[in-house]
Parts: C-alpha cells; structure tokens; sequence
C-alpha cells in the first residue's frame, strides 16, 4: 500500500469511502463524462462501489487509482495512478494504465500534471514498475496533452478491443507507452 505522496498542493493517497461524496460530485457531472462513454454515475451506491473495486485492486493487484486531495482545503480533486488491465486490449495483456481524473471545478489549475508527475514518480522508482501505457479517447486532447507533458510517447490509434465500459468497441483510441 502506498504511503502518502506530498506535492506542493496535493496529497496522494489510498481511494478510501471517506472520498464517496466527492467521487461521486465528479463522476456524475456529465462534462466529467464527455470522453467516458456519457454515462455519468446516477447514485451513491454505485459510485461506492467503484471504490470497493479500486479497493480490493489494492490487495488483489498490489495497484490501483489514488485519490488527489487539495492540501490547502481537504478537497477531493480526484484521482490519479496505476489500474492493472489483466484482460487483451491493442495487443497487451497484464500491462499499467496510467489514469487520471479530476473534477470539474479543478480542471485548469495543473493539478491532472502534478499529481501525475508524483504517482509516475512514485511508481517508477518506489514500486519499480514497468510496462506503463495510457488510452484517451481520441478527441480528448486535453488528456493527450497532459500524457506527452508526462512523458509518454504517443504510439498509435487503434479501434478499442477491451472490456471496459467507457469506450464502446471498435471506437478509435490513443494508444501511448512511457518509458524509463
């Protein structure tokens, strides 16, 4: 389990239920939701239930998404890290996606890049990880930008193949890979 990362704003830590109010004020915007399959979280308890999910991650795959606090104000700003993809997509299996996602009312002020930066950092040299990549939906360039500021290398587009729920099959998604 990950230790708390500081960052000159932002505190990194494990998703716990104490997030559920501002996990679930994010995922139900619909503007949150664009480049997500427009599919906004409807209730509470579904939304604790993502948080189960990332939870039992944390024990069954030693990885998962870590909530972003403001430090100034306890905020929930969102979350950042690592989801162990243990199912076929663009060719790799058992691979790192590096994710991110902040609420609205925090988008612009450069936290997505650096509370990205500190979990790579973490990840890589704390935790040793590898084979790290990250997906975007195609016309989210705002998420592209912020991967290339980070370090990733754009590698390709391919028509998705994978089982998650954002993205509907075949739908043409950015492919990146972030190297040591």
């Amino acid at each position: 389990m990950i230790q708390p990362i500081e960052t000159e704003r932002l505190v990194i830590r494990p998703l716990s239920p104490v997030d559920l109010p501002g996990m679930f004020a994010m995922d139900s915007d619909p503007e949150v939701h664009k480049y997500l399959g427009n599919n906004p979280a409807k209730s509470m308890e579904d939304e604790a239930k993502v948080i189960e999910i990332v939870t039992r991650q944390y024990a069954d795959l030693g990885i998962g998404r870590w909530a972003v606090v403001e430090k100034a104000t306890g905020d929930f700003v969102g979350w950042t890290g690592f989801k162990r993809i243990v199912t076929p997509i663009n060719g790799h299996v058992n691979h790192l996606d590096f994710g991110y996602r902040l609420a609205r009312k925090h988008w612009g002020k450069g936290y997505a890049t650096e509370s990205g930066r500190a979990a790579l950092n973490y990840g890589l040299n704390e935790l040793g990880l590898a084979d790290i990549h990250a997906m975007t939906h195609i016309e989210n360039a705002a998420s592209r930008y912020v991967l290339e500021k980070l370090g990733f290398s754009f590698i390709s587009v391919f028509p998705y193949d994978g089982d998650l729920p954002w993205v509907s099959q075949g739908h043409p998604i950015t492919w990146y890979s972030l190297g040591r």
